[in-house]
């Protein structure tokens, strides 16, 4: 069975990290099966990694052309490799595929994170039990950055304090079947992606081609597709994680009372790809100076896409979708603010923000959301999301990016301010982007039937705005406060427990 992801793009590194991936010239048993227990182990929820054997390397990275495995012995290492994963404890298997790369035959082993953490693997390889009867010795290995280790300390303590949950991500949705999947959703990315199991895929039963993609689980009885599977390949992923969608809030005067709101939703990449196209189109544009003396006249943008496009990219891979929560762009004149829920994982210090440094995280939220975000060309590597923000901001000439969360961490948010020039001449930017009108008082069809609902009823909270519009928590919280502002409604309370009447 093909694997769902371009292998010569693998092999260079361009959709996996190096320290997700092992080379191997040559069949070395003892080697593999310890790299195959620290993939599944998944010690920072990176979402396991590949065995590549048939390729030798040289300080992590691949030496090419290819080493090359006899076409011969082909078939005998996928047995042994079969019988190498029944000594790991619990029972876990790779999924395997030959591939022909420069003319030369490799193996490449696909080792997904398990969900039954934390697992083993013995010390040698030899019978269950040694000859004076002794129990062989059984390690947990990790991967710490290119390398296969024995987990031991602090290291065995982490791998013991995660084994205990699975990435919400890597779950099986009970509430779902397979057949909530869409085919041709799934086709259709393994063709942009130009995987082999795209051929593969027009002719097996969808239950398979879920199976070979691991986005499901469970026996042919009751097989569930897991939540990243709905996520990406389902038509209306907010059907099984409320508000999983993209909110742009587009403020058309400088108070926030006027504004005009754009939802973008279904799966992961269609509105990532959309908010982007929407962004582009109607809110960026370049304005262009003439020097004196000079040729070649500077140009600029008000806020650089290279920028929006990996603040987004990392919201949409780091946010909870176990959280009624949206992710909401709010573009103002002077800056665009993306805020995803909630804030960055404990291992991202204050500190890390402030100076925009590059971070891996010592655990995901979600381990395989990126993998696909990264198969798509759509986000860069893990821990380059600071580093490629405030670079493309830098290069546009535009002040730093701001990073910011609470103590609670309850909320992230990157703030892109615009480019002080375009900011001061706003209204010459192409035409696309200009300084906000002063405000007019302007009730829309969802305040009128708040404030219908009102009257009939004497008042009304966030939690039963957000029923009577289908709307999300934030946006109902903006209309209320803009009628509250705009003297229609009246607040009592705060927070969660506010209620709003009519004013008098």
């Amino acid at each position: 069975m093909a694997l769902p992801i371009n292998i010569e793009n693998l092999i260079k590194g361009t959709t996996v990290e190096w320290e997700r991936l092992e080379f191997k010239a040559g069949w070395q048993p003892e080697k593999v099966i310890r790299t195959m227990c620290a993939f599944a182990n998944d010690l920072h929820n990176w979402g396991g990694g590949y065995i590549i054997i048939g390729i030798d390397e040289q300080e992590g990275k691949p030496i090419l052309p290819p080493v090359g495995l006899n076409e011969n012995s082909l078939d005998k290492i996928q047995k042994e490799i079969i019988t190498l994963a029944h000594q790991i404890q619990p029972n876990y298997i790779p999924i395997i595929q030959p591939y022909v790369l420069e003319n030369k035959n490799i193996l490449v082993l696909w080792c997904p994170a398990g969900d039954r953490r934390m697992y083993t693997a013995p010390a040698i390889l030899q019978f269950k039990k040694q000859s004076n009867g002794k129990q062989v010795q059984r390690h947990a290995y990790v991967r710490i950055g290119s390398q296969t280790l024995i987990a031991k300390d602090e290291t065995l303590r982490q791998l013991q304090e995660i084994s205990v949950r699975v990435p919400f991500d890597d779950q099986a949705n009970n509430q779902a079947t397979i057949n909530d999947f869409d085919l041709g959703l799934i086709l259709s990315y393994l063709q942009e992606i130009k995987s082999e199991l795209y051929d593969e895929g027009l002719k097996i039963p969808l239950s398979d081609l879920a199976r070979s993609m691991n986005i499901a689980k469970g026996p042919n009885e009751f097989l569930r597709p897991l939540n990243v599977g709905l996520l990406f390949f389902s038509q209306q992923p907010e059907k099984y994680f409320p508000c999983a969608w993209i909110e742009i809030v587009l403020h058309k005067d400088e108070s926030g009372e006027q504004f005009e709101e754009h939802y973008f939703k279904g799966p992961l990449h269609t509105q990532l790809r959309n908010a982007l196209s929407f962004i582009k189109t109607n809110i960026i544009g370049e304005k262009v100076v003439k020097v004196e003396d000079r040729a070649e006249a500077d140009r600029f943008f008000n806020f650089p896409y290279r920028a929006i496009e990996e603040a987004l990219a990392n919201a949409v891979y780091h946010k909870s979708y176990e959280k009624r929560e949206p992710i909401e762009v709010q573009i103002w004149h002077d800056k665009i603010e993306i805020v995803s829920f909630p804030g960055p994982v404990p291992s991202i210090e204050e500190n890390d923000l402030k100076n925009n440094l590059r971070v891996t995280p010592r655990e995901y939220r979600n381990r395989r959301i990126g993998d696909f975000l990264k198969e798509l060309d759509l986000t860069e590597g893990r821990g380059t999301g600071f580093p490629a923000i405030n670079r493309a901001m830098e290069n546009n000439g535009s002040p730093k990016p701001i990073f910011k969360t609470n103590n609670e961490r309850t909320y992230f948010l990157t703030i892109l301010p615009v480019h002080p020039l375009t900011d001061e001449n706003a209204q010459e930017v192409q035409g696309k982007f200009q300084k906000p009108k002063k405000s007019q008082r302007e009730l829309s069809p969802r305040q009128q039937k708040i404030v219908d609902y009102v009257r009939e009823n004497g008042s009304i909270s966030n939690a039963v705005c957000q029923k009577l519009l289908n709307i999300s928590r934030p946006t109902a919280a903006r209309d209320l406060q803009k009628m509250v502002s705009q003297n229609l409604l009246k607040q009592r309370g705060l927070n969660r427990g506010a209620i709003y009447t009519l004013m008098e």
